[in-house]
């Protein structure tokens, strides 16, 4: 269906809505939340703001860095304000990047430098939207991609990002290896073969034992790949999820609380002619669930029917795509949000998500957006959440201008019982003490910490609270 006419569809279908509402009903469905407060642009001592992307962080550094190269970088930590603390696209919703001393952005040490073979050298700021263009020019690819593109690549591996995929690892999983700034000003380089233990330490590292410049990954030919998207019964979805993950190259799905509705998503690979994706569509789903919350978030079991009348009638026909997997693995996301994620054992993935998803439709009516999860192979890194078996996460997310604080109270105890570890970049109040129980190596990683920055020069108040045991 064009979008035109989907647009047309969902008006009228809002129209209908807005008047079983009552008086003034289409009013409130279109109506917003004002902005939340923003902090001072400039602080006591005349130092600019920063501020990540959803707006939750925030902090004043005394000094900026944007060098042109890995030596520049290197002569400058050495006598840079401490804590340095290194800033990609801010997509992280934990105080990671914070820092009343240095912040530095390796926007300019970007770009491919060659591939060889399967292994291309990146330089580590290059946003991950870029590299999947720079590769496809070698007829290369990377293997899997995040919902969100815009990171640059060494936030991505300080965080373990990751996207879906049963036999696919988080994007740490490729590296081959990698090369890093010290405290010290140093140059390292380390691998499987050379440095073995830093290697396993650095790759998922939170910025905390240097600054990565360089990185191998391994990479794959570029192929062409399906995508097909559609909505089922969530009971349906739930049901079906392991045989999916078992069968696709990709398989992902959210659970749109309040609608008894589930959005699927595969990528395959195939030889087919390409099919163009189409407009964003995601957008249009969130602002017309939006303004099914603001309806009719007194009655639960109305908004559910309405909802579900809504998205079966309006357009229940599969979106369907085929291009190069790095155009269309991830999404744009122009609605902003916070985020908590937790990795669970897989074997208990599916009964959290129905604790999560009874939780907030019996306690938090104001929520909207969908809950994703998917799946994720094991890797070996000290401090991926994926170490030591197949992990599935379970993501539920928050519009920015709602209140958050629910996912602490609500949602983390759930997934902590369940045995999950957090996303390093997403919300959670887990402390050093919860850590060292969840990951079999973090007293070694806390001995290479120190061994590689004796003095905490890239330690803000959050790594230093995260660090102590």
């Amino acid at each position: 269906m064009n979008l035109s006419r989907r647009r047309a569809l969902i008006g009228a279908g809002l129209g209908i809505s807005a008047i079983a509402a009552g008086a003034g009903g289409l009013d409130l469905a279109l109506r917003d939340k004002p902005e939340p407060e923003s902090p001072p642009l400039a602080d006591a001592k005349g130092d600019l703001l920063w501020r990540n992307w959803s707006g939750i962080q925030h902090s004043y550094p005394a000094a900026r860095l944007a060098p042109q190269s890995e030596s520049e970088l290197a002569e400058a930590v050495k006598s840079a304000p401490a804590p340095i603390r290194a800033v990609g696209a801010g997509h992280s919703f934990m105080p990671l990047v914070p820092t009343d001393g240095t912040l530095v952005t390796l926007d300019q040490i970007e770009g491919v430098e060659g591939v060889t073979s399967a292994v291309a050298s990146v330089r580590a700021g290059t946003r991950l939207g870029a590299l999947g263009t720079a590769l496809a020019k070698a007829g290369r690819a990377m293997a899997n991609l995040p919902d969100i593109n815009k990171q640059s690549l060494g936030g991505a591996l300080a965080t373990a990002t990751h996207g879906t995929g049963r036999r696919l690892t988080a994007l740490h999983g490729d590296v081959v290896s990698l090369r890093l700034v010290t405290a010290a000003g140093e140059v390292v380089a380390c691998d499987r073969a050379t440095k073995h233990e830093l290697f396993d330490a650095a790759r998922v590292s939170l910025g905390s034992l240097g600054l990565i410049t360089q990185v191998r990954l391994n990479t794959i030919a570029n192929k062409r790949i399906h995508r097909r998207v559609w909505l089922e019964n969530l009971d349906d979805a739930i049901e079906a999820a392991e045989s999916r993950w078992e069968k696709h190259r990709n398989f992902e799905f959210y659970a749109v609380p309040f609608t008894g509705l589930a959005t699927n998503i595969t990528h395959d690979e195939t030889d087919e002619a390409p099919v163009a994706r189409g407009p964003d569509r995601d957008t249009e789903f969130l602002e017309l669930l939006r303004s099914l919350r603001n309806l009719f978030g007194f009655s639960t079991p109305l908004r559910e029917r309405v909802a579900h009348w809504l998205f079966t009638t309006i357009d229940s026909t599969p979106e369907q795509a085929i291009d190069e997997g790095w155009k269309l693995l991830s999404t744009e996301r122009p609605v902003r949000f916070n985020e908590m994620e937790f990795h669970l054992p897989k074997e208990v993935q599916l009964k959290a998500l129905r604790e999560v998803v009874k939780t907030i439709e019996s306690t938090r009516t104001d929520i909207f957006f969908p809950i994703e999860l998917r799946r994720i192979a094991a890797d070996d890194a000290w401090l991926s959440p994926f170490q030591g078996g197949e992990h599935g996460s379970i993501a539920v997310h928050c519009y920015y201008k709602d209140e958050y604080k629910f996912l602490f109270t609500l949602i983390e105890p759930i997934f902590r019982r369940h045995g999950g570890r957090p996303h390093w970049g997403k919300l959670n109040s887990l402390r050093g003490r919860d850590f060292a129980t969840l990951y079999p190596r973090w007293k070694e990683f806390l001995e290479m910490r120190r061994e590689m920055d004796p003095d905490g020069r890239f330690l803000n108040a959050y790594l230093r609270n995260i660090f102590t045991l």
